[in-house]
């Protein structure tokens, strides 16, 4: 069959190559930023990113780790599935610590990693890793692109997996050589996926048992999950609780699903949860969970979880169900859904009296405590100050560890997905590129990036990000000169022998800033406090405050490894 010459210039101008459908399929499913680090097995990309005139924007990071969380944060605040790009070998095993944090903490990513060209996987390439091997433990699903014909198919299946049923990252492997294949433009992005049909809608009969129960209990507790914030039942919750009158206690992960100082919140649940929480739990007779797993930071010693309760478990993950605690009333759904079902039901309350006017009593005799000094800053006492300056509206972020307690603690989240957080891997080096993230998610809001000086160390690189994107992110490095959380259980648990724990050579923090273009202040004094968060706070672009906090703060109450709920040391001064 013979071509026309007009034929020739159509079939040229439908030509492209693998990287062109990426960008395309980018396009066609809403993406609004790209977090990357290009390389030699991802230039076909970027050159497609060059070329293509796309809606999404690329955010340039200094180290691969600081895109997957900046992607985290920036998918925890919008809801969105945060997207990163990074090139083979080394550049995508960097991305490792993100993707793992992402699935123990259940924030939807799809991640693109280069690789090298198909013709010379397996033979250790330059810059070859298994990537499929690599993260099978640590993603929802993985693909490796064989077929250019199956890219957008394959992108857009991983985006339907990444955000439905319980969130997940999903990582996707393209050989270069795939990459910049040139082909037609004519390839669906249709999918079926008759094995991944997860469980929305609950079970009414089950749902009916909770309200049967929960007529009957005399002393019912509501554990509030991150399930409530991912599936956006933050008012649904909330009329559910006030219909029946129901205590609340919020995991770290589930802080703002339910407003803090509500008169039915007891505060965080756990290891480093408050006295009232804690003993609720121990004592109930029905314990309602909803979107939270039963980790092992939240029950302390199985043998004293809730040990005369009646559990009801409501979880979009069926695997959760059971798995650490005995479940009475298991119900697989979302939790929105669940709860929509839930409020459907006649509300035929029993009596709480007594049970209420206890708890209230507890939070008056056993509240949260600290002791009050003027130099160095009491932490506590700070973070109340950052709560105060901020009208308790800021998104805050923060790594693992000491400050990450003292931020659950005396921040009172009263709006939803204002709290990003490393929950299930603790993970040093995310708050700081999980602010960047959450602060182009909400480009209004002020985002407020609290961190410890070891964790901020980690991946302090992305200022350079704040500068070149001009983003107003507030620092706020609580400064101890230690890795506080290990100096805190050396001392506890290890007879005071601080092994590498404490910092002796640590950055002039101010001047660091300034060598980045960004404002930088220090306080030392509690008296400068309020007057320095008003200044930095108020600065239209980015602040890195270096606030000297006491060395020997220890963050209670707290429940020891082995112990029950009930065993808490720290309750009292």
């Amino acid at each position: 069959m013979k071509v026309n010459a007009n034929q020739e210039v159509e079939v040229k101008s439908n030509l492209v190559t693998g990287s062109d459908l990426l960008v395309q399929a980018l396009e066609k499913a809403g993406v609004e930023v790209v977090f990357g680090y290009p390389g030699g097995a991802v230039l076909p990309i970027y050159d497609a990113l060059h070329r293509n005139d796309t809606s999404f924007k690329h955010v340039l990071s200094r180290h691969e780790q600081g895109s997957i969380h900046a992607a985290e944060g920036y998918a925890r605040v919008s809801g969105k599935p945060g997207v990163v790009i990074a090139t083979s070998g080394p550049g995508a095993t960097n991305l490792i610590t993100g993707i793992t944090d992402a699935m123990m903490d259940s924030i939807p990513l799809v991640v693109f990693t280069g690789q090298v060209a198909e013709q010379v996987i397996g033979t250790d390439a330059f810059q070859e890793a298994d990537m499929i091997g690599i993260t099978t433990p640590v993603t929802k699903y993985n693909y490796q692109v064989n077929n250019i014909a199956d890219l957008p198919r394959i992108v857009n299946e991983a985006f339907h997996i990444a955000t439905t049923g319980r969130p997940g990252p999903v990582v996707i492997d393209i050989p270069k050589s795939i990459s910049e294949t040139v082909t037609i433009n004519d390839y669906e992005d249709d999918f079926y996926l008759p094995g991944y049909q997860p469980t929305v809608y609950p079970n009414p009969m089950q749902i009916s048992k909770i309200t049967d129960v929960l007529s009957k209990a005399e002393r019912p507790v509501l554990l509030a999950g991150a399930g409530i914030l991912l599936s956006g039942a933050t008012e649904e919750l909330k009329q559910f609780v006030n219909n029946w009158e129901i205590p609340v206690v919020t995991t770290l992960l589930g802080l703002g699903s339910y407003p803090g100082g509500d008169n039915l919140s007891l505060g965080m649940g756990g290891m480093h949860g408050t006295y009232t929480a804690n003993t609720a739990i121990y004592e109930s007779d029905l314990l309602i969970n909803i979107g939270a797993r039963f980790d092992d930071r939240l029950t302390g010693n199985l043998q004293h979880f809730a040990p005369n309760a009646k559990v009801a478990h409501i979880d979009i993950d069926p695997a959760e169900i059971g798995k650490n605690v005995k479940t009475a009333i298991p119900i697989v759904a979302d939790a929105k859904q669940a709860l929509n079902v839930l409020l459907q039901q006649e509300v035929k309350r029993g009596d709480y009296t007594k049970w209420l006017d206890k708890l209230k009593s507890n939070q008056k005799k056993y509240p949260l405590w600290y002791d009050r000094g003027d130099s160095p800053i009491s932490p506590q006492w700070l973070i109340e100050q950052i709560h105060e300056k901020s009208k308790g509206e800021a998104v805050v972020t923060t790594d693992v560890g000491q400050h990450q307690m003292w931020a659950a603690q005396f921040y009172p989240f009263k709006n939803p997905d204002n709290w990003v957080t490393s929950g299930g891997l603790g993970t040093m080096g995310f708050g700081f590129p999980a602010a960047i993230g959450a602060q182009i998610a909400k480009p209004d809001h002020l985002v407020i990036s609290v961190v410890g000086d070891g964790g901020f160390q980690m991946t302090l690189q992305e200022l350079a990000i704040l500068k070149s994107q001009n983003l107003p992110v507030k620092v706020v490095i609580l400064n101890n000169d230690a890795l506080g959380m290990v100096r805190q259980w050396q001392e506890t648990f290890y007879e005071k022998r601080y092994s590498h724990s404490l910092f002796s050579e640590n950055p002039d923090f101010v001047k660091l800033a300034e060598s980045y273009g960004i404002k930088g202040m220090r306080v030392s004094d509690e008296k400068d406090v309020p007057k320095v968060l008003e200044e930095a706070f108020s600065h239209d672009g980015p602040v890195v405050i270096d606030c000297r906090i006491d060395r020997d703060t220890c963050v209670y109450p707290m429940i020891a490894p082995g112990k029950g709920m009930h065993e808490m040391i720290g309750v009292t001064k």
